[in-house]
């Protein structure tokens, strides 16, 4: 998938392709009914990538969520939302209609994360700052009046891809592994700082892991991934938060400890995610009913040489394609998943794919529905005229699996 364009190239593509996706997304807000702003923002630091820098919390919260603050009355329900973009293009203003309908059917918190982008922040940073978003809140709750015991994720595209891959990241399952990929089961926690023992996992890990043909310009070959010997060496030498981070499945939540403060994932709602990077582009766009709607291969091809570095990134790896992370990663991910596919889209394959695997191998309640006759990113229709037809509908299905899983009755106010 990656190709040969240097660094700088990508970068001023990068950012042209951001003015225009930015002039687009604005004529989506003009349309009526307006969507609601961000209530406030906080910058946080980035800890778990050793890629530091800061990046943006948007928050929109419930009409009562001040007063209710200022009494430290009642906690709310937080959707921690990841917007789309090949991890390359998009703010967290996009989804900004989702979030006031959660806002306003859930009466929930929604924490939209402006994450650092490719290619000035390739995999897995994007990634990692989620996870780090994740930890905030989960360490923050109490100031954010934030119910850390309901939390779930959101994403749309690259985003609805981070809304599995952030909890795999959390798990840290990689790096309690030997070099032979023998699972480490002794090692607590809190020591990962100080083992000896741990080194990047081989690319055996994955039953997936079979050499396959990555890309039509550069062939990558599939080797032990870059990216897991830097990630276990920050386990070792202590320099990432994630050595601090214990994540268990606890009923049908998934229980995250860190630094004293716990937090439960109750479940995830995803909507037409990228899923399997071990399918090619042309894989992909060959499984589409209608390749007039197709994602252009000027986009595609700027979001992977974008992202997918370096060029011996193992596209199996469990942070970036989920649909084929190994069983006992997908067992510890929430049982409550939430799927929205678009039947006009080169990733519904792979989408319904990942559903039967979560159905049927894992026995989780997916909640699935593929909106016909529309292509990848229809709900974000550059339309000032209107809202684009069917998404709040949508949005409105996708709050009540949010309801049921934060445990809210039907007469809850």
């Amino acid at each position: 998938m990656p190709g040969n364009r240097p660094r700088w190239m990508l970068h001023i593509q990068a950012q042209f392709w951001r003015v225009l996706m930015g002039i687009g997304m604005l004529l989506h807000r003009l349309a009526r009914p307006l969507p609601p702003g961000p209530s406030f923002h906080k910058y946080i630091d980035a800890t778990v990538s050793p890629l530091k820098g800061k990046f943006r919390l948007q928050f929109y919260v419930p009409k009562d969520y001040h007063s209710r603050k200022k009494l430290k009355g009642k906690l709310y329900p937080c959707v921690i939302n990841f917007h789309g973009g090949g991890f390359t293009l998009g703010t967290a203003h996009d989804d900004c209609r989702w979030a006031g309908v959660v806002v306003d059917k859930v009466d929930a918190v929604v924490v939209s994360v402006d994450y650092r982008l490719a290619p000035e922040f390739p995999f897995p940073t994007a990634v990692e700052d989620g996870a780090d978003a994740v930890l905030y809140l989960a360490t923050h709750a109490a100031e954010l009046h934030i119910d850390p015991s309901r939390l779930a994720l959101s994403g749309f595209s690259s985003g609805a891809n981070m809304s599995f891959t952030v909890p795999l990241c959390l798990q840290g399952e990689l790096l309690d592994r030997t070099g032979s990929g023998t699972k480490i089961n002794d090692t607590p926690p809190t020591s990962y700082a100080n083992s000896n023992s741990l080194h990047a996992p081989s690319s055996t890990l994955s039953p997936y892991s079979n050499p396959s043909p990555n890309g039509s310009r550069v062939p990558l070959t599939r080797q032990k991934s870059r990216g897991l010997d830097r990630i276990a060496l920050l386990r070792q030498t202590g320099t990432s938060s994630l050595s601090l981070v214990s994540s268990y499945k606890e009923g049908t939540a998934v229980s995250i400890l860190t630094q004293g403060f716990a937090a439960k994932i109750r479940g995830i709602v995803s909507f037409y995610p990228s899923l399997d990077y071990t399918r090619t582009r042309e894989q992909r766009r060959a499984t589409c009913v209608r390749a007039d709607q197709n994602l252009p291969a000027v986009f595609t091809e700027l979001f992977d040489d974008s992202y997918l570095q370096p060029p011996s990134l193992d596209l199996a790896h469990p942070w970036l394609s989920p649909g084929v992370a190994p069983t006992e990663m997908l067992t510890a991910l929430p049982d409550d998943v939430v799927l929205f596919c678009c039947e006009w889209d080169m990733l519904l394959e792979e989408g319904e794919a990942f559903r039967d695997r979560l159905k049927g191998e894992l026995g989780k309640r997916v909640a699935y529905h593929c909106v016909p006759g529309v292509p990848h990113g229809w709900d974000k229709a550059p339309n000032p005229l209107r809202e684009s037809p069917g998404a709040r509908q949508q949005y409105e299905v996708a709050c009540g699996e949010l309801r049921r899983m934060f445990g809210m009755c039907e007469d809850d106010d």
